[in-house]
């Protein structure tokens, strides 16, 4: 009978032990504080709306090319005798040096022929000119009154001067043919290409290579109707306009100064632009130190502007349709200013008015806002309700633990 007891009643005593001391403990537990859970506003990230003078850049981009591109061609038939060393693609010379030499004899031949003809011109001019005389004084010493021009020899000795006049034309000619047997450079500048070498055979026409100038270059910049109003203009033309051309050579970035001395004046029918035209002096820095800009190379442009004043300056993907930025109140409130713009480029919005000065501007991304909305700004102290909140949730959290440490 007692074994009976302690394998059937002394389990139901144990049972009924534990569960009178758990309803016990659980009696003795207090119950958790309630909270109320309040939700904090929405977290923005903001920006200071500083209006300040600035100068308005104009950004282009363009291709540099010469200034001056000349072909050469002969202007007389013969051998090439020499060539320039330096009468080679990418060569450099200065103006008035010798490039090519052709073959001289046969103009200096020509020349002295021309001498000659002249001299002998001239002597037979002397000679109708002592003709006359001896036929004015034989008229006047058996004649009187006026004496016929055909006895006086006049149109004899016309015709002798007109005879000199020809052969000095004739002489000019042939010293100029053989000056172009020498064939010098214009202006400084480079060799773009050769096609005469030596002991060719040139006629009268033949190309011999083609020269460009390295005294200036030009960029033609285009640029919209919009963009060229923002340029500073004197009765409709622009001119001495300071540029800043930048470019990336050998892994290094560039800068080179230009300015822009006249505009096309024609806008283009296809793409609706007008192209001012910059020049850059001395572009391959033949008296400088900065790396040379060299003929062809694709260019980045900035140009100053005219000036403004009191505007603010915005990143342009922060302008809403029609004109709107998103900003804080002194309230912390969301609201829509729909604003005046002077200018919008690809990076940035220039606001003329249409902000309150204690706006801040919404920099983060915000998904349907809403004006009148509350939100908190990053980097201002939390409010006093808010601080209360947090401390009471963390409270909340916490308890759990502690509970099940007492336990």
């Amino acid at each position: 009978m007692a074994s009976k007891f302690i394998k059937v009643g002394l389990p139901v005593i144990i049972i009924i032990s534990s569960v009178l001391l758990a309803a016990g403990l659980g009696a003795l537990r207090k119950p958790p504080a309630k909270v109320a859970e309040q939700r904090l506003p929405l977290l923005v990230n903001t920006a200071e709306l500083q209006p300040q003078d600035l100068t308005y850049r104009i950004a282009s981009q363009g291709t540099v090319t010469p200034k001056l591109e000349t072909t050469l061609i002969s202007e007389v038939n013969g051998r090439i005798l020499a060539v320039s060393d330096n009468f080679v693609a990418g060569g450099f010379f200065k103006k008035g040096d010798l490039l090519v030499q052709v073959e001289p004899a046969d103009y200096l031949t020509a020349v002295k022929a021309a001498e000659a003809a002249l001299a002998g011109a001239k002597a037979q001019l002397e000679e109708e000119r002592a003709r006359a005389r001896v036929a004015e004084t034989e008229w006047r010493s058996f004649t009187e009154g006026k004496a016929p021009a055909l006895g006086l020899r006049q149109p004899q000795l016309a015709s002798a001067l007109a005879n000199v006049q020809s052969k000095e034309a004739e002489l000019e000619r042939a010293q100029r043919d053989l000056a172009r047997t020498e064939i010098r450079a214009p202006y400084d500048g480079m060799v773009r290409s050769r096609m005469a070498n030596l002991g060719q055979f040139i006629s009268r026409g033949s190309q011999l290579g083609a020269i460009l100038g390295t005294e200036v270059a030009e960029v033609r910049l285009p640029l919209t109707d919009t963009d060229f109003g923002f340029l500073p203009q004197q009765l409709g033309s622009v001119s001495e306009i300071p540029v800043t051309l930048s470019a990336v050579v050998a892994g290094q970035p560039q800068q080179w100064q230009a300015s822009i001395v006249r505009t096309e004046g024609v806008l283009d029918e296809r793409s609706r632009v007008i192209y001012a035209v910059a020049e850059v002096r001395d572009p391959y820095q033949l008296a400088g130190s900065q790396p040379p800009l060299q003929f062809g190379r694709f260019v980045q442009a900035e140009i100053t502007g005219v000036a403004a004043s009191q505007v603010t300056k915005v990143p342009r993907h922060l302008l809403r349709p029609g004109n709107q930025l998103l900003v804080v109140d002194a309230d912390n409130l969301l609201q829509f200013r729909a604003v005046e713009l002077n200018r919008a480029d690809a990076n940035f919005a220039y606001v003329g008015s249409g902000t309150v000065a204690s706006d801040r501007l919404v920099v983060s991304p915000v998904t349907n806002p809403l004006a009148g909305t509350t939100v908190r700004v990053a980097g201002d102290a939390p409010a006093a309700p808010a601080e209360a909140a947090e401390t009471a949730i963390a409270a909340k959290a916490t308890e759990p633990q502690q509970l099940n440490e007492a336990n």
